[in-house]
């Protein structure tokens, strides 16, 4: 594992490196992502919406506990018509999320299924999908990333789009927040890394991401 010069000062733990992230993104997994601990103090499972599958869904669900959300672009919100949730009031959630008007594939079913799921998730993806694709309301809750990644935001939904861009993948991810699993609150770092090891899964920091673009960029 490699940690990235100032992974460790918010959180007494080591990392994995990003391209181990990258490689993992590539081969359809999953990574676990945390941001800093005076932010949200959270990780989130992140995956490329592309690859997920029934089964990444049943688990992101089961292990996770949060709301499964799906990180756009804004090309991708234009091109879908995917407008803001609460368009005629202001945003006031605590870091300013981006929540986009939820949706189901028309191929989904009732769409509250682990497949249904996965179909919504992945046609979010598809360059080739229209708005007429999507009913709404539905069941999974598209995020609007700010432009820039996380060098403008250090939340979660820019790192899910840097995290694709920097796999080579399609601008669009799945994510989802990861609760304890004793019931108090989100995971502990602690609890994160446990889960990391027995999921065989890497764990980054975004703050190691914003160190990994300022080198590149």
């Amino acid at each position: 594992m490699i940690s990235s010069p100032d992974d460790n000062s918010e959180h007494d733990i080591e990392f994995d490196s990003i391209e181990s992230a990258l490689a993992a993104i590539k081969a359809g997994k999953m990574v676990i992502v945390v941001d800093a601990s005076d932010r949200e103090n959270e990780g989130d499972f992140i995956c490329a919406a592309e690859t997920i599958t029934p089964q990444m869904v049943n688990l992101m669900l089961r292990q996770g506990g949060g709301v499964l959300c799906v990180p756009v672009i804004d090309e991708t919100a234009q091109r879908l018509q995917l407008g803001f949730a609460a368009a005629s009031q202001p945003n006031n959630t605590p870091h300013h999320t981006n929540f986009l008007i939820q949706v189901d594939h028309v191929d989904s079913g009732t769409g509250v299924s682990a497949e249904n799921r996965a179909r919504t998730i992945r046609e979010l993806a598809n360059p080739l999908s229209h708005h007429e694709d999507f009913l709404k309301p539905g069941h999974i809750s598209p995020l609007l990333a700010k432009e820039g990644g996380v060098l403008r935001r250090a939340g979660h939904t820019e790192a899910t789009i840097d995290l694709m861009r920097l796999a080579g993948m399609r601008p669009v991810g799945a994510l989802i927040e990861i609760l304890s699993p004793t019931g108090s609150g989100m995971a502990t770092i602690e609890e994160l890394k446990a889960m990391s090891v027995e999921l065989d899964m890497p764990m980054i920091s975004i703050s190691g991401l914003i160190h990994y673009r300022r080198q590149r960029d």
